[in-house]
């Protein structure tokens, strides 16, 4: 019996520890299962964000007035603030203070928007471009122009130098420094067949390349300086008659100013080509120079310009000389290399070839019609440089055809 109770005692310690072994065993909690980190959501558009940093970099780079614009963006277009708030890298061509204030009418956050491209250009890179190139921008339909001196040593975009390029460039945003006369683009300035955007054609076999490239240049530049200069009319004939213009080697263009066509000289407008003189540019030193009698071709097929008063042979002061009897009012208003511009105190009359040969004085501006020769005006004579009073008996003919110069 006494080997049986210890037996049995042994048995129930044992089961008494199994069981509290098991206990402890199920009373201790498992390690919860391993977590993954929550995923943080960095999508594409919060990569890098250009928008609040932008308005330091201008700030810093001397740009006030742009970066004074930045935080207009957002509410911009959509497009336009995804581009600016997304993940894409950004080219910006930065104008100067001076060059904003050449468009005083200008949007200054539509400005900044039309000189932002996406991606990312250097100035190395941007003269390895053709010439013309067209890169649209941040603003959807809305191109830039990229136009070079000789041998790229200079970039325009617009019109406007490159003057200070890779100011700024870390990685994600590239700066230019602009300085030139502004515009804002047209909604064809990603179009180079339509007029209204420059068509870009083939030189003509007679041009060289090179004279063909600058001319484009010079077309340019003088539609730009025309348009802040109060003959915005005239820059955009130059504009509609791009095409025929762009293949001449230079030119001389006599203009009324917008003032004067508003005022009732619409008729320029139809006989632009009546006063561009192709292929010839005579500075208003070289206008004072010419001889009374001398022809001056026009675009206008058959008709031509003449000189009726002679100046002093130098330019001192107002100018003295005359074409079909008008005064030059502003000699030189905008001249280039290859185009100058004369203001006119009113429209050239057409003469009538007869009167080109025999002397004979003319009437009025003939856009308002025939009219008897009176006043004191001087006459082409018989070519020995002197002046004479015309006969208020002779009626003048001229040609009333509306040409449509436009």
């Amino acid at each position: 019996m006494a080997i049986l109770s210890l037996h049995l005692s042994f048995f129930v310690a044992v089961f008494i520890i199994s069981l509290c072994t098991i206990t402890s065993v199920k009373g201790i909690s498992a390690p919860p299962p391993p977590q993954s980190l929550p995923q943080l959501d960095f999508p594409a558009s919060t990569a890098f964000k250009p928008l609040p940093m932008l308005e330091s970099i201008l700030t810093d780079l001397g740009f006030q007035e742009l970066a004074t614009t930045v935080t207009s963006l957002s509410f911009s277009t959509a497009t336009t603030s995804s581009a600016l708030s997304g993940g894409g890298p950004l080219t910006i061509f930065a104008p100067s203070e001076s060059s904003i204030r050449t468009c005083p009418s200008c949007s200054l956050p539509r400005l900044l928007e039309e000189h932002t491209l996406p991606g990312l250009f250097t100035f190395h890179y941007l003269r390895s471009l053709a010439f013309g190139t067209k890169i649209e921008t941040i603003l959807p339909g809305r191109c830039v122009t990229l136009t070079a001196a000789v041998n790229s040593t200079k970039i325009f975009v617009g019109g406007a130098e490159i003057s200070r390029p890779d100011l700024f460039n870390n990685g994600f945003i590239i700066i230019h420094g602009l300085q030139g006369f502004l515009a804002h683009l047209s909604p064809f300035s990603c179009s180079i067949e339509r007029m209204s955007s420059l068509s870009f054609v083939s030189p003509p076999a007679t041009q060289s390349v090179t004279d063909f490239s600058v001319m484009r240049l010079m077309l340019r530049d003088a539609m730009l300086r025309l348009r802040i200069s109060g003959f915005s009319v005239l820059s955009l004939a130059i504009r509609v008659k791009y095409p025929e213009l762009v293949s001449l080697h230079n030119m001389t263009i006599f203009a009324l100013d917008d003032e004067a066509i508003f005022s009732g000289g619409h008729a320029y407008i139809s006989n632009v080509r009546f006063h561009i003189v192709p292929n010839r540019m005579l500075t208003s030193v070289e206008l004072d120079a010419l001889p009374v009698r001398t022809l001056l071709t026009t675009l206008d097929t058959g008709e031509n310009l003449v000189v009726t008063t002679s100046g002093e042979g130098a330019f001192a002061g107002p100018m003295t000389m005359r074409i079909n009897y008008v005064r030059i009012k502003s000699p030189d208003v905008m001249h280039n290399i290859k185009v100058v511009v004369h203001g006119l105190s009113s429209l050239f009359p057409h003469i009538h070839p007869t009167a080109m040969n025999f002397g004979v004085g003319i009437g009025v501006n003939s856009m308002n019609g025939p009219s008897r020769s009176v006043g004191s005006s001087s006459i082409i004579d018989g070519g020995n440089g002197m002046s004479a009073a015309p006969s208020p008996f002779i009626i003048s003919t001229v040609d009333m055809e509306d040409r449509l110069g436009l």
